[in-house]
């Protein structure tokens, strides 16, 4: 995409409290620490939005559920975020939402990622950008048959109506994309940090590149021992 046409970078982000977030990581951790984790990441993947929206010239928004956690996640994100409650029934509906409220603010291209993948760098903003010079969907994989990063030039109403959070949505998405004549590219893959056993996957990203853009979760990482006990 030109750098010329100025994109929205959006966080999709919940309040980091036991019992609400990171709930596949328990009975493995409790609920207190898996809140913690959750917090490391959403600041990691915050931080790291930023500077890939600084680097490309795009606007920053976060996208906050449920609203009445609206101020405190504000407060947690860097001040170059737009704070916003998510709105809709479900998950795909407050991605419709998300794209249609960026681009009638005058975004060219909307980028939303999650906050479940933190080792996912700047790199996939910038292929997820040069890929809507072609396509007008792209889509970064993750490992359960999902994806981590959606990007888009425009609204496309029924895009998301399907299940969410589903072995099949990658696919699924796929699908109600051909059925709106929407060209896909896929991205270079990532993968979320849901269970215990994932955390191994990242400490194996780590011995693979020792720059993840992910400090703190690193850290919790190291301070913890779970990992090492999940089952493969």
């Amino acid at each position: 995409m030109s750098g010329a046409r100025r994109a929205a970078f959006v966080v999709f982000a919940k309040a980091p409290h036991p019992g609400a977030v990171k709930t596949r990581m328990t009975p493995g951790l409790h609920p207190e620490a898996a809140a913690d984790l959750y917090r490391c990441m959403l600041e990691d993947v915050l931080e790291a939005t930023a500077g890939a929206a600084r680097a490309l010239d795009a606007e920053l928004v976060l996208a906050v559920h449920p609203p009445d956690a609206l101020r405190e996640l504000a407060d947690l994100a860097p001040a170059a975020f737009r704070s916003v409650a998510q709105r809709g029934p479900d998950l795909g509906r407050r991605m419709e939402w998300a794209v249609a409220e960026a681009a009638a603010g005058g975004a060219r291209a909307v980028v939303l990622r999650g906050s479940d993948s933190p080792a996912l760098g700047a790199s996939a903003f910038h292929e997820a950008l040069a890929a809507l010079d072609e396509a007008e969907l792209a889509l970064s994989p993750d490992r359960d048959g999902g994806y981590n990063l959606v990007a888009l030039r425009r609204p496309a109403p029924g895009l998301f109506d399907h299940p969410m959070s589903t072995a099949s949505v990658l696919e699924d998405t796929r699908l109600r994309a051909r059925g709106l004549g929407l060209r896909v590219r896929t991205l270079a893959p990532s993968f979320d940090l849901d269970t215990p056993a994932d955390l191994a996957l990242l400490e194996s990203a780590r011995r693979a590149d020792p720059d993840l853009p992910c400090p703190r979760t690193l850290a919790w990482l190291d301070r913890h021992e779970v990992w090492k006990r999940a089952p493969d």
